[in-house]
């Protein structure tokens, strides 16, 4: 019982000495509200307000029908433009895209000739110009299609393909990237706080005066442990439901809760992983460049920014003993898909043991620089 309120008084001291740390405060609250935000928003690898101009020499009804397929917000509305003003209008950005319809097109497409359509992309923007020219693709596809179908009662589709999405139907980035961001910051956040909580006592003198004292290695690490995590969980509970759900309304279709235990899992790896930083490095300058050389790494290989399938095969198996790949895992299973207890317990194992683990080793490298301290 002793051990215990001597761990619950060192974790008080701990959640004191964060709060009269301002920068770092401001440094959470920004982390799990503003950067989620802007993560979400800020970067879209949608087409989004693109401008387009069309060359009509075909004048028909099908060319009009074209034209106007292509509307906000996906596209500015289409300018119409001559044939010989493409290059000027191409070489100026002004604009993004151009759709030339040729003459004949219809009369072509009628009597089951061949007929192309012209597509000019300013491929500067890459990405845009890539998932652009998909969607022109498919517009005009599908709209010449349906006026076929309409003029030619012996048109039939060869195929149709029907595409249901069970979670986010209209494929609005903004969903995915948010959780994507909160589970970064779980990630970055936890291991900064117990990571600095060791440096600044030990630049600031103050762990002398924990050595002088009748308190073991364990009761200090887990001190730093327990009280670090708990802000986590709070900053993490308060991102999900009033910056998530509230600001960028995005449904969570799953358990919250469940959710939340899995976070408590995966908090004792990367707590873990903050006290074993913090007995590396010496100063926080050195703390840093640790962070940006490991977290990074365990970041692009999560599966949060590309799927693991995409990754080497030996990378695969490499990653299987990361925790953050599992914590990914089950967050985007429970987030996304609305999967429960019966679906994510093996991803929920796997971070428990692997974070067990860590975490005694990192409390005996603790330990044994308590000893040489001493």
């Amino acid at each position: 019982m002793e051990s215990l309120a001597n761990i619950f008084w060192l974790g008080v001291k701990e959640l004191r000495s964060l709060r009269s740390d301002k920068v770092l405060v401001l440094f959470v609250v920004y982390a799990f509200t503003l950067a989620i935000y802007t993560q979400a928003r800020g970067t879209s690898s949608e087409v989004f307000n693109a401008s387009i101009g069309f060359v009509d020499e075909d004048g028909s009804a099908l060319s009009r029908k074209l034209f106007q397929a292509f509307y906000p917000p996906r596209f500015q509305a289409p300018v119409e433009i001559r044939a010989d003003e493409v290059d000027e209008a191409m070489d100026s950005g002004r604009l993004m895209f151009v759709v030339q319809i040729p003459p004949r097109y219809e009369l072509n497409l009628r009597a089951g000739r061949s007929a192309e359509a012209l597509v000019v992309i300013d491929a500067t923007a890459m990405l845009q110009a890539s998932i652009g020219a998909s969607y022109i693709q498919n517009i005009i596809t599908d709209q010449v299609a349906e006026f076929l179908s309409r003029s030619d009662p012996n048109f039939r589709y060869p195929a149709r393909l029907v595409t249901r999405k069970a979670f986010n139907p209209n494929g609005d980035t903004s969903w995915f990237n948010s959780i994507v961001a909160m589970i970064n910051q779980v990630t970055l956040l936890t291991t900064v706080l117990t990571g600095a909580a060791l440096i600044r006592e030990r630049e600031h003198g103050t762990i002398e005066h924990l050595l002088v004292m009748p308190l073991t290695a364990f009761e200090i690490a887990a001190a730093k442990i327990w009280s670090n995590a708990l802000v986590i969980l709070a900053a993490v509970t308060a991102s999900l439901v009033f910056m998530i759900q509230g600001v960028l309304q995005v449904p969570i279709a799953g358990s919250i809760g469940l959710f939340l235990a899995g976070v408590v899992l995966y908090l004792f790896f990367a707590t873990a992983l903050g006290v074993f930083l913090g007995t590396v490095a010496r100063t926080m300058a050195q703390f840093a460049l640790l962070i940006i050389l490991i977290l990074i790494v365990l970041q692009l290989l999560s599966g949060g920014q590309t799927p693991v399938e995409s990754q080497p095969e030996f990378l695969q198996r490499l990653t299987f003993l990361l925790p953050s790949r599992h914590f990914v895992a089950f967050s985007q299973a429970i987030i996304y898909r609305g999967a429960g207890i019966e679906a994510v317990w093996p991803n929920f194992l796997v971070v428990a043991l692997v974070g067990a683990g860590f975490l005694a080793f990192s409390l005996q490298r603790f330990r044994q620089s308590i000893a040489i301290s001493r």
